[in-house]
């Protein structure tokens, strides 16, 4: 269960898309936004939990499917793809996609720009 801010603090943003998320990770298969709001431990309203799950639909990161007169919902991917898809969304908000890039890539530690270069050549000999 997702526990809230002890501080009584407002959440960061995404906190609640994050909490959200991982209530549908824990799921063993598609589940109803009920099922995800008794899963948070947080003061909210069905309605909240809607509007969070819209979002996360509109941004790909969830899917759903009707059951009967509502919906059931499933994360679009494993952790590894939603970061992944969040990565992307960034990278597609910045005009200069080299220099973003180049930046990310000189921030890397060794072991991960290794790894990375190792990827990519391996996407290169697959075309």
């Amino acid at each position: 269960m997702v526990e809230p801010d002890p501080r009584g603090r407002r959440r960061a943003q995404g906190a609640l898309e994050t909490q959200v998320l991982a209530a549908l990770h824990e799921a063993e298969g598609p589940v109803t936004a009920g099922w995800v709001l008794e899963r948070l431990a947080a003061d909210l309203a069905y309605t909240t939990v809607m509007t969070v799950l819209a979002r996360l639909l509109a941004k790909n990161a969830v899917t759903r499917r009707r059951e009967g007169r509502s919906f059931v919902w499933m994360p679009a991917a494993d952790e590894a793809g939603l970061a992944a898809l969040k990565m992307r969304r960034v990278l597609d908000g910045e005009q200069n996609r080299r220099a973003v890039l180049a930046s990310f890539l000189t921030t890397l530690p060794a072991d991960d720009e290794r790894l990375l270069r190792e990827l990519l050549r391996d996407a290169g000999e697959e075309d």
